[in-house]
């Protein structure tokens, strides 16, 4: 289980940055949303960048590997999503927002059931629910 820690640090990391778009982008003086996603997610290029050329991994090898069209059409998913992610920030609050967004576990799971072959148990499909009940508690007045 070598992956809870990184999942824990993605967690406590990426709880803060709801917040800290809607502020930058609701709040005047805002900064306009896409402007605020392309500054934001060049940071993440530059992270990546130094994170590859420290483990010193090849890039060019994967551009073609058989599965990088897998990864072309999540990159385009990712570029949509968080567009209109930080898009919804910047019109909204980021407590309904949030919740809506975060839909994206359930659909995810989902998603991974019908296609990746993962078991679907009744466990799985009561955290589901709850997590349906859950955002739609948060999100009407």
């Amino acid at each position: 289980m070598n992956y809870l820690p990184w999942a824990v640090l993605a967690l406590v990391a990426y709880t803060f940055v709801a917040p800290l778009m809607s502020f930058a982008t609701a709040s005047e003086p805002a900064i306009p949303s896409n402007v605020a996603a392309l500054v934001s997610n060049s940071m993440l290029v530059v992270a990546t960048v130094g994170v590859i050329a420290y483990t010193r991994q090849d890039v060019s090898q994967y551009l073609v590997h058989p599965k990088s069209p897998y990864v072309y059409v999540a990159g385009l998913c990712l570029a949509v999503g968080i567009l209109a992610y930080y898009r919804a920030l910047s019109l909204g609050p980021a407590s309904v927002v949030v919740p809506v967004f975060g839909m994206f576990l359930v659909t995810s799971s989902l998603v991974s059931v019908a296609f990746l072959d993962e078991s679907f148990t009744v466990r799985k499909a009561v955290g589901i629910l709850l997590a349906v009940v859950a955002v739609y508690l948060v999100t009407v007045d």
